[in-house]
C-alpha cells in the first residue's frame, strides 16, 4: 500500500513545487516589468500594495531564495559562502543602468555589508542587448577563469566604456586592465563551448523566472528590478539579515540585523525600500529593457 501512495505524493509534491515556482517568477516579472513601465511609482520591490514598503514577510519567494548557488569556488561571486543575505545579479555589460548600479551603488553595499560578512554578490550573465552583450558575458566568465572576473567588471562598467564595444581586441584592452595575466588564454576561453555554455545556463535562468529588464536582483528570495537607490538595498540587506538572525526587521541603522553565517537561522522576509520612477531602456535580445530606479 505505501508504495501506491508514493507517487502519488511524489507527484503531488511536484506539482506543489512547480506552482510556488511559477507564482515567484511571476512576482519577479512583475517587477521587471514595473520598473521599465513609464509615467507610473516603480515596483522596485515586489510588495502586495502599491505604494507602500512590503511587511516583514511581504515578497519574500523561498524558491527564489533557493536560487543562490553559495559555491564558495564561484569566481563570479564575491562573500563568504554562509554569508546570511545572498543577492543575486542579473545583469548585462551594456546596459546602462547596470552600469550606473556597478559604479554608484555596488561598492558601497560591498564595502557596507561584503567585507563585514553579511553579504554574498553572486552575479548572472544576463545578455539582453545583442551579440555585444554576448561577448562581453563571455569575456567576464573567462576572466573569471584567471581570478579576475570583478576587476574585468569594474573596466567594463567604467564610464564610457560600453560605447566602445565588446569586439575581440576591446575585450582583450579589458582583460590586460583587469589584470588578466594570460591574455591567449583568457581568448580561448571566451570563444569556447564552456564559456557559451555558462553564459546560457544564466541566461535561461532569468528568463525562467520571468526577468524582463537590467539589472534584476533577488535579496534573499525578495525581486528587486532596476537599479534603484542606494537606500532600497540596504533595507532589503537588513531586513532580510535580520530576519535570518530572527531579528525581525532590520533597521535603517544596520543595527541588530547583521549576524555571521554561522548564528544565521533559517527565516524569510524582510521589509524592502520604496523605488523610484521607472524609466524605459533600449530595447534588445529577447525584448529585454534596461531598468531605471531613479
Amino acid at each position: 500500500m505505501s508504495t501506491a501512495r508514493t507517487p502519488r505524493t511524489a507527484r503531488k509534491k511536484h506539482i506543489a513545487v512547480v506552482a510556488a515556482v511559477a507564482v515567484a517568477a511571476g512576482a519577479l516579472g512583475l517587477a521587471s516589468y514595473s520598473a521599465t513601465k513609464p509615467d507610473e511609482p516603480s515596483a522596485s520591490v515586489a510588495s502586495g500594495e502599491k505604494g507602500s514598503a512590503a511587511g516583514p514577510r511581504d515578497g519574500v519567494f523561498p524558491e527564489l531564495e533557493a536560487l543562490a548557488r553559495r559555491d564558495a569556488r564561484d569566481p563570479l561571486a564575491q562573500g563568504r559562502a554562509d554569508a546570511p543575505v545572498v543577492m543575486i545579479e542579473f545583469a548585462d555589460f551594456k546596459c546602462g543602468y547596470c552600469g550606473k548600479f556597478a559604479r554608484d551603488t555596488e561598492p558601497d553595499l560591498v564595502k557596507k555589508y561584503v567585507e563585514d560578512g553579511t553579504l554574498r554578490i553572486e552575479w548572472r550573465n544576463f545578455p539582453i542587448f545583442g551579440e555585444d552583450s554576448e561577448r562581453a558575458a563571455r569575456g567576464a566568465w573567462a576572466a573569471g577563469r584567471q581570478g579576475r572576473f570583478w576587476q574585468f567588471h569594474e573596466a567594463a562598467y567604467a564610464e564610457g566604456a560600453k560605447e566602445k564595444g565588446f569586439g575581440e581586441d576591446r575585450l582583450k584592452e579589458l582583460a590586460r586592465a583587469a589584470g588578466v595575466k594570460d591574455v591567449a588564454r583568457f581568448t580561448r576561453d571566451a570563444g569556447s563551448d564552456a564559456a557559451k555554455a555558462a553564459v546560457r545556463k544564466d541566461q535561461e535562468e532569468g528568463y525562467k523566472l520571468g526577468a524582463t529588464s537590467t539589472p534584476s536582483f533577488l535579496i534573499n528570495g525578495r525581486p528587486i528590478a532596476g537599479a534603484q537607490p542606494e537606500s532600497v538595498f540596504e533595507q532589503a540587506i537588513e531586513a532580510a539579515a535580520g530576519d535570518r538572525a530572527g531579528g525581525g526587521e532590520g533597521g535603517k541603522s544596520g543595527q541588530g540585523g547583521r549576524r555571521s553565517g554561522e548564528d544565521a537561522q533559517d527565516a524569510q522576509g524582510g521589509q524592502g525600500g520604496q523605488g523610484g520612477q521607472g524609466g524605459r531602456g533600449d530595447q534588445g535580445g529577447k525584448g529585454g529593457k534596461e531598468g531605471s530606479g531613479e
